[in-house]
């Protein structure tokens, strides 16, 4: 059979022909489809609302085409401000939610130009440049958004920087009428110059609720730790004045004050000190011969000598922050830029970003009663670590301080690690300036292993009663730059510790600990109090040993924070005659253990004695009082595979073995006692762990004749 097809003029009908009912209903349902699209791309691009339309766009920024806002003059007044205000009570971060990329947004309202019912505005200036320059970052920034249902926190385009050109009154109605004003909840206002004469307050005096405030010159008394947010006052001279970065090192001055309008005590003082110190203090002051204006601003003058500024303060390795009618000051910014150190004397100010930046690595701050010392206190900072705070300084400025746009992202930042904290940026992100690439992959002989010296160490003395020498210790152990701080493991149960007021005064935090019972390994238990990476273990009697030798010894360690770095060395030697190990202390030229009577460690290392240590070796260790050091060793070398190191000369801290009448007796029954422990620990851990090496580690200058003012470790005990 064949099937019959049919022809046409045009060929074969391939397709069979739509009927027309059925081609008038696809053509109607691609028109519906069409018109659906366009419909949806209408909606998509157009406003969502009136007050999301208004958005911070460039042509809305002049104050002179803004909507004008007459406020009568029974509006609302927000409370004054809540000091208990913190960010679970004031704050709601569910507004926030969850998103991928773990950022804030941020609604910056339409500008509006607010005015009392007499046409008199609520601000003399206006916007300003900085605060238009502020708001312009943001709105560029990823955490901006347009769409204010969508808004985590919310920025008032009323500016509040300088207090002096508000009405206070005015000011706080305005911030009241917001839309989202909710009394203040995740608004945020950023203030500068707060208070003003005669008492000028450390904060804004505006009331706003329960608003956060990033302010440029807090005090402890105003500032609300964990919610506000402490900012520089920005210096105008960084837009306008390029001083190129110079290299770290000591300057034509030692230091150098330039600020005009400080306290004539203040004045009286550093004028003291100059005739003391000559040339290598330079006292500047304003120019009485020059007329006031922009150009008088950049002039500093000493006795008619007249020197630019601030490039003046280049040339001087440190730079004097004094407080003026305000805590917060802008030569702060200009020192920072110059890559001077800045030596601040404002008590109780609370420094810019300090919840996230380190200033003990840029700065030196001293009590304002102490401004006679400072020479002194300047003249005990080592050349090196100088020139390490000249170049963090610097890093300082150019990364938060240097714009408008620094500074605000920068406080987006900090509330951003707030709400979402397990994607907060690290001490090292924020403090560490970054490492250069040469490439995409990094070779594994530059990966970052080496600590950071900035976070220093915690000293752990173990003690019972010996309060003197305890005292004695504490002091010297407060000497060393490093330290960041002191645990007391009070391990008498029988007797309560000195009252606080007894303690000595130390320039760091103090934490006295008392354990439950009197054992040898409370020493090295994992105390929450120990937040830096180093521990120094070191017993309450070690007097002897130098500021210079335990800063030698933390940066040594540094280099080396998987191994146990102490000082007076000891070694493990097989008996043949024995057949078992023996415990020596003679003079030897190989060491395979350090006494952690004074050594520092990885505070991982706690945790593994405490939890880890195998076999019955903790509990015996407590009950024969003894051997907790040969312990750490055994532990320590068994997890690396290496040795200790033993840094400095010293031999002995003290002769325990020898200081009785029978010491001979006494020295022979410890080498018997400690022998024992190397065999015991030995047959737990299956094997011999420790590591025998013939090197310790000195500083580099330290039998060199050199003068010692070259030598960054000149005072090294003796053997």
């Amino acid at each position: 059979m064949y099937a019959t097809g049919k022809y046409s003029s045009r060929g074969p009908a391939l397709i069979p022909r739509m009927k027309t009912k059925h081609r008038i209903y696809y053509i109607t349902l691609f028109s519906v489809v069409l018109l659906g699209l366009i419909a949806t791309g209408m909606f998509q691009f157009w406003p969502h609302s009136i007050e999301s339309a208004a958005d911070w766009s460039l042509d809305k920024r002049s104050v002179h085409d803004a909507p004008l806002v007459r406020l009568p003059v029974s509006s609302p007044i927000p409370e004054r401000g809540d000091l208990g205000c913190r960010m679970h009570t004031c704050f709601d971060v569910y507004r926030c939610g969850y998103n991928p990329k773990n950022r804030i947004k941020v609604y910056i309202y339409p500008l509006q130009k607010f005015v009392d019912e007499l046409g008199v505005p609520i601000s003399s200036t206006g916007l300003s440049r900085e605060y238009n320059d502020l708001l312009s970052a943001i709105s560029d920034s990823d955490f901006y958004t347009d769409d204010v249902t969508r808004a985590c926190l919310f920025i008032p385009s009323i500016d509040v920087l300088n207090q002096n050109s508000l009405r206070i009154r005015e000011t706080a109605q305005a911030l009241a009428l917001l839309p989202r004003w909710d009394k203040g909840m995740n608004h945020l206002l950023f203030n500068m110059l707060p208070g003003g004469p005669p008492d000028y307050n450390t904060a804004l005096d505006v009331p706003r609720d329960r608003a956060l405030l990033a302010g440029g010159g807090f005090s402890t008394w105003t500032y609300r730790q964990g919610y506000d947010v402490s900012i520089p006052v920005y210096s105008p001279l960084s837009a306008d004045v390029e001083l190129p970065e110079r290299q770290p090192g000591p300057r034509r001055y030692f230091i150098l004050s330039s600020q005009t309008a400080i306290h004539r005590e203040y004045r009286a003082e550093l004028e003291r000190l100059k005739e003391e110190n000559g040339e290598a203090l330079l006292l500047l002051d304003k120019c009485s011969n020059l007329s006031q204006g922009a150009a008088a601003a950049r002039k500093r003058c000493y006795k008619g000598q007249v020197y630019d500024y601030p490039q003046i303060l280049q040339e001087s390795s440190f730079c004097v922050v004094l407080r003026g009618a305000r805590l917060g000051q802008a030569a702060l910014s200009d020192v920072l830029q110059a890559g001077c150190v800045p030596v601040i004397l404002a008590d109780s100010y609370i420094l810019p970003f300090s919840e996230v930046l380190d200033w003990k690595r840029a700065s030196v701050v001293i009590p304002e009663e102490k401004l006679s010392e400072m020479y002194t206190i300047l003249k005990s900072i080592p050349h090196r670590q100088v020139e390490e705070m000249q170049r963090q300084a610097r890093w300082f400025w150019e990364a938060y301080f240097s714009s408008m746009k620094a500074i605000g992202l920068t406080t987006l930042q900090i509330i951003n690690d707030r709400i979402y904290p397990y994607a907060a940026r690290t001490y090292e992100q924020w403090n560490n300036p970054p490492v250069v690439k040469w490439s995409s992959v990094n070779s594994p002989l530059f990966l970052p292993l080496i600590p950071p010296r900035a976070p220093g160490f915690t000293a752990v003395v173990l003690t019972y009663d010996r309060v003197e020498s305890l005292f004695r210790v504490i002091t010297e152990i407060s000497k060393v730059p490093s330290l960041a701080k002191l645990l007391v493991v009070w391990n008498n149960q029988n007797k309560s510790p000195p009252e606080e007021a007894l303690w000595p005064k130390i320039g760091v935090p103090l934490k006295v600990v008392r354990t439950k019972e009197n054992k040898l390994s409370n020493r090295f238990f994992p105390y929450d109090e120990i937040e830096t990476e180093a521990v120094l273990a070191i017993d309450d009697d070690i007097i002897m040993l130098t500021s210079d030798e335990l800063q030698f010894g933390y940066e040594v360690w540094r280099e080396f924070p998987d191994r146990l770095v102490g000082y007076p060395g000891r070694l493990h030697l097989w008996d043949h005659e024995m057949g078992k190990w023996k415990y020596e202390s003679e003079w030897t030229n190989e060491v395979s253990m350090v006494l952690t009577g004074a050594a520092f460690y990885h505070k991982y290392f706690n945790y593994l004695y405490t939890y880890k240590m195998p076999g019955d070796i903790k509990n015996w260790v407590d009950a024969h009082m003894n051997c907790e050091d040969i312990a750490m060793n055994f532990l320590v070398a068994n997890i690396t595979g290496k040795a200790p190191i033993k840094v400095t000369p010293r031999k002995k801290f003290k002769c325990p073995e020898c200081t009785a009448i029978d010491g001979l007796s006494l020295d022979q029954t410890h080498m018997v006692e400690r022998s024992e422990c190397i065999n015991k620990f030995a047959s737990v851990f299956g094997t011999m762990p420790l590591k025998v090496v013939e090197h310790r580690a000195d500083p580099v200058l330290y039998k060199d004749d050199f003068p010692e003012k070259l030598k960054s470790f000149p005072n090294i005990g003796s053997l």
